[in-house]
């Protein structure tokens, strides 16, 4: 079958699923991961074919699809701030509101003198996407990453080698940590902030195959390991460190207000792509 034939068919199979817009970014997905060919291929060899076994492979991953399992679990891989991840289902799929916070902390950093090491620490690294993507900007950086589940660091180390950068992995429940040891020019945290009583704005794709410990916190502390990493990042950032955080974005206000009343400094909100609260920046 020629492969723009199969690519009208797979989108209008997935387009009630997922929309016509999310089936043909799935399509180029998996034609690139897959066959090597980009969209442009398509276009200046529109005789381009799949044999019956590539016919069979796709038709697995359009079932697995109608199941709404992440394209980017299927595929084992995604693409974060220009840099190749592995992902499964133990570590979150890296969102694009991520890669602005990655991108604030790098403007930070910008301004500064080329010839400084800073020490940088990663809470919750999940995939290792902060930390590894700071790690390959900040050439002279020593960058630690920290997370609770052995089998997303386990990810994230894969993801430090592919990337070849150098990244401490450190197994650590942060609600249990009195002190981190070292001090840190800047600490930066995604850590999980969705409610239970917003479950149901999460989509179905999310929500039944994206590890719930690395989403989720209690209705009545949705703030608590904002909380506890700021507590340590009083003892262990350096005079004027900074702390990044990705946030809720209907608990900004709320944010912003915790870290006031903790003595932080120069706190700044700032909102994503989407129009959202989604980051604050302080320092001690």
């Amino acid at each position: 079958m020629k492969i723009k034939q199969y690519r009208d068919l797979f989108i209008q199979t997935l387009s009630p699923i997922h929309g016509e817009g999310e089936a043909e970014s799935f399509f180029y997905l998996i034609l690139e991961a897959n066959h090597q060919l980009k969209r442009i291929d398509l276009a200046l060899r529109p005789d381009l074919d799949f044999t019956d076994a590539e016919i069979l492979v796709w038709k697995t991953l359009v079932e697995q699809l109608k199941l709404e399992i992440p394209v980017q679990y299927l595929l084992g891989k995604t693409s974060f701030y220009g840099l190749d991840f592995e992902v499964n289902s133990s570590v979150l799929i890296p969102r694009p509101e991520t890669e602005e916070l990655v991108e604030w902390i790098l403007e930070s950093q910008r301004s500064k003198d080329e010839s400084q090491k800073p020490r940088v620490l990663d809470i919750g690294t999940g995939s290792g996407c902060i930390a590894v993507s700071l790690a390959k900007n900040i050439p002279t950086a020593s960058v630690y990453a920290i997370d609770v589940s052995e089998k997303a660091l386990t990810i994230a180390k894969k993801n430090a080698e592919i990337n070849e950068v150098d990244v401490t992995f450190i197994t650590q429940n942060i609600l249990q940590t009195e002190n981190l040891g070292q001090q840190f020019d800047f600490i930066v945290s995604n850590p999980p902030y969705v409610r239970n009583l917003e479950k149901q704005e999460i989509r179905k794709n999310v929500l039944d195959n994206e590890p719930h410990l690395a989403l989720f916190v209690e209705d009545n502390d949705a703030l608590v390991f904002y909380r506890k990493i700021a507590e340590l990042a009083q003892k262990n950032l350096t005079e004027k460190g900074q702390l990044f955080f990705e946030i809720n974005q209907y608990l900004g206000k709320e944010t912003a207000a915790l870290l006031a009343e903790m003595g932080f400094k120069n706190i700044e909100l700032r909102k994503d792509i989407y129009g959202n609260d989604r980051m604050i920046k302080a320092t001690v």
